[in-house]
């Protein structure tokens, strides 16, 4: 998305007027401001969204400001206040200046004529696709607090669910990262100082001795190979990663890892089940519902097989057609969007599908941790008793000789 410097003239007060607006290309952003009604006098690009910019790392906006946001606007649309209005109380009150300009613009837009859906939409990092959605049913069907409480609510669980994933992980993956960082800083300037005295000596060493100096010596000739090697890997696999074989080879590989595997499936499907039931609910139709959740889920293979559903949905074939046949959706889902298919109750299916995969998926980082902290703690201690071995052994033995 790109941002543009206008100058308009507005019809109201025959008073010409500049300021900036965002948009995908010139195009629309001469079809915005036509929308409000202003008479275009120059309109030029000045700059792309996604540069890097430290204020907008800083002030980037989260899901907790999306869930207050829709939230307070919920609040306020189910009291009868005016969307404009929300949006411009709204939009004074929110205290991230990124989302402050968002709203304000938002705002603009709806007050030009614009639904609230379209303007949402103009703003796809900021508010996904599933957003827009829903807050498109909730406007359809004149329930647009309904539909704000459901986002809300449907986000919030999606953060408390990734919150647990991250808590589960901050641990083994410190300490991995801490064994990693010390050990290559003790072979790089502890080990070379104790191995010396005992090549000195002129003793034979243990196997053990020489293979940790023969990595000592090459991690200190040749760090920077090492370094080197893995920033080539990193650049290359994220190019690969963003191609769209890449990504789709990746996305199922990962399925496949053992323990972690299993742990990610019932994470995306919980992102699937989660998200059709809340279109579901909100009216949306089957098709579309398929789609936008398959964007929330967020893994290039279950896209696939969704986009597969989508086609066998609209040629009047059973939603479980493709699901049935892949071995990376358990039965019992399919059978429970099958029973909840033949008895008009989808959303219901779909809701009990999702909470017994929150359970199992709240067991299974349970699991996870009660199994990786003694894990780790058995890999740190053979690492360090094979050093200690390595550098004590040959100097017991030296001792021994005198």
């Amino acid at each position: 998305m790109a941002t543009f410097n206008f100058k308009v003239v507005n019809p109201a007060n025959n008073q010409q007027e500049t300021g900036t607006v965002d948009a995908y290309d010139e195009a629309q952003a001469t079809d915005t401001l036509l929308a409000r009604g202003f008479q275009i006098v120059s309109l030029k690009e000045v700059a792309l969204h996604g540069g890097f910019n430290p204020l907008d790392y800083i002030y980037r906006i989260n899901a907790k400001d999306l869930v207050a946001f829709s939230r307070q606007f919920a609040v306020m649309v189910s009291s009868s206040v005016p969307v404009v209005e929300t949006l411009k109380v709204l939009s004074k009150q929110a205290l991230k200046p990124k989302l402050k300009k968002i709203i304000a613009e938002i705002s603009d837009e709806v007050d030009s004529g614009g639904t609230l859906s379209g303007a949402l939409a103009n703003y796809p990092k900021v508010f996904s696709n599933f957003y827009v959605s829903v807050v498109k049913s909730g406007e359809q069907s004149g329930k647009l607090d309904d539909a704000l409480n459901y986002i809300a609510d449907e986000m919030e669980k999606d953060y408390d669910m990734n919150s647990k994933i991250k808590g589960a992980m901050i641990y083994p993956v410190f300490v991995v990262g801490m064994m990693v960082v010390i050990g290559f800083l003790m072979m790089i300037f502890v080990v070379p100082k104790l191995t010396s005295i005992i090549v000195e000596t002129g003793s034979e060493l243990p196997v053990a001795t020489r293979v940790l100096i023969t990595i000592s010596g090459f991690l200190i000739s040749y760090w920077w190979v090492i370094v080197g090697l893995l920033i080539v890997f990193l650049i290359l696999f994220r190019f690969y990663i963003k191609t769209e074989s890449g990504r789709g080879h990746f996305d199922y590989l990962i399925l496949k890892i053992p323990i972690f595997g299993k742990l990610l499936q019932m994470i995306y499907l919980v992102r699937f089940t989660r998200s059709m039931n809340t279109l579901i609910l909100g009216g949306v139709n089957i098709s579309s519902s398929l789609k936008v959740a398959g964007e929330v889920v967020n893994n290039k293979y279950y896209q696939k097989i969704i986009n597969e559903t989508i086609i066998e949905v609209q040629g009047g074939n059973s939603i479980c057609t493709a699901f049935v046949k892949t071995p990376e959706i358990p039965t019992m889902v399919s059978q429970m969007m099958l029973v909840g298919e033949k008895t008009g109750k989808l959303d219901v299916s779909l809701e009990k599908v999702t909470g017994f995969y929150n359970r199992e998926i709240t067991t299974t980082l349970a699991n996870l941790m009660s199994l990786i902290e003694p894990s780790l703690m058995v890999v740190m201690g053979v690492g360090v008793g094979v050093m200690v071995a390595a550098i004590l052994l040959p100097m017991y033995n030296v001792v021994n000789q005198l």
